[in-house]
Formats: structure tokens, sequence, C-alpha cells
């Protein structure tokens, strides 16, 4: 199948499932979609390594590593508030590593390639580019936490994210970025604009409805 075909079907799939679960919670199927949220990060996952592509050892290898460090950096969240603060996670991000959802690191690893992408067309001094991706990684994650406790994703103690949350994650997301940058990973922009993109309205429409 042509690539371009690959990218239409891709993004299509990306935008039906985020827009779904969308209007899904809004009209009161909350519990149902919710508990889908590993379904749809897996399906995004598997898209990416189809039409990003990952599909050298390079590219996996890299993939891996941040799976392995992002995994670490919310590991010592979990059990000693290091980083990000004190918290815990729910039950509808899938199975856990010793408290940890797998999929977390997926998704760190996910958000640090889609805005790669993003920012090396975009923007183009090297380390105005790496700023620049992890400030998407950090705006996506301001809204994320907004929705996290009501979804039971995740949740801090007393119910109040710590400004120590974003600055750690603004750090974590520059390492990314660097370890990126460096292993010189690049991949389909509009793939990565879109998952992206689903992925912040998504977020920003609950952080506005549950506001």
């Amino acid at each position: 199948m042509p690539e371009s075909k690959n990218g239409i079907w891709s993004i299509a799939v990306i935008w039906l499932f985020h827009i779904t679960a969308l209007i899904g919670i809004s009209i009161g199927f909350e519990e149902w979609f919710v508990q889908k949220t590993p379904v749809n990060l897996i399906i995004s996952s598997i898209l990416l390594f189809l039409v990003y592509p990952i599909n050298t050892r390079k590219k996996t290898a890299v993939f891996a590593v941040l799976w392995i460090l992002g995994m670490f950096a919310e590991w010592l969240g979990v059990k000693y508030g290091i980083l990000f603060g004190t918290y815990n996670y729910g039950a509808n991000l899938g199975p856990k590593l010793d408290g940890v959802p797998y999929l977390i690191g997926v998704n760190w690893a996910l958000l640090s390639f889609i805005t790669a992408s993003i920012a090396q067309y975009l923007v183009k001094k090297p380390v105005l580019q790496l700023i620049f991706a992890a400030s998407l990684m950090l705006v996506l994650d301001f809204f994320m936490e907004q929705s996290a406790p009501r979804f039971d994703f995740w949740g801090f103690d007393m119910n109040v994210v710590p400004l120590s949350n974003y600055i750690c994650w603004l750090a974590v997301a520059l390492i990314f970025q660097m370890i990126i940058r460096v292993a010189k990973i690049s991949g389909n922009l509009k793939f990565s604009a879109h998952l992206y993109s689903a992925q912040l309205v998504f977020f920003l429409y609950f952080f506005l409805w549950f506001s």
C-alpha cells in the first residue's frame, strides 16, 4: 500500500477513536470509553510503528530506551515521590509493572517521537527545536493532569499537582528530545501532527468540560 494511503487511513483511525471517545464520554458513557483507553494507546502505538515509521534497528532501540527511561522516571515518582511528586496510577491505563502502567512508558516514547518531528519542521535552530518539542509535551501533560483523576488514570496526594511535576516533566522531555536529536530520528510529519492534535483536542476539551 502506498505511503500516502497509509498516512490517510492512519489519520482517519486516530481521529475516529479520539472523537468517538470524546462524544461518548460527553453523552454519558464515560466509564465504558475510559476503560478502553489502553486499546486507544495500543492502536496509536501500532500506527506509529507502521506509519512514522519505526522500521529500523536504530529507531526501535531509541523507542525502547525512551520506554525504559520513562518507566523508570514514573517509578521514582510512584515509589518515592521523586521528580513528579507523590502520586499513584489508577485502573484505566492497563497492566502495571511495580505500580507503573506499561503503556505510560510507551506514551512517553510515542510523544517524544511525534513532537520531535513537529519541532524539526517548525523550528530550524537545534536548541530551540529541543525546547519547542519538550514544550509541546509539557502543554499536553498540563491538560492531561486536569482529567487524569476523573478518568482514574492517576492522582496526586491531596488532588494537587505540584509545580515540580511540570518542571521535571519539561526536564525529562528535554532529555528525551536530546536522545532523539543525537540519534538523528525523524518521521512522518503529517501523522505526527495529527496524532498530537487529536490528543490535545481530546484533553483540552475535557479540561474545559470539567472546569
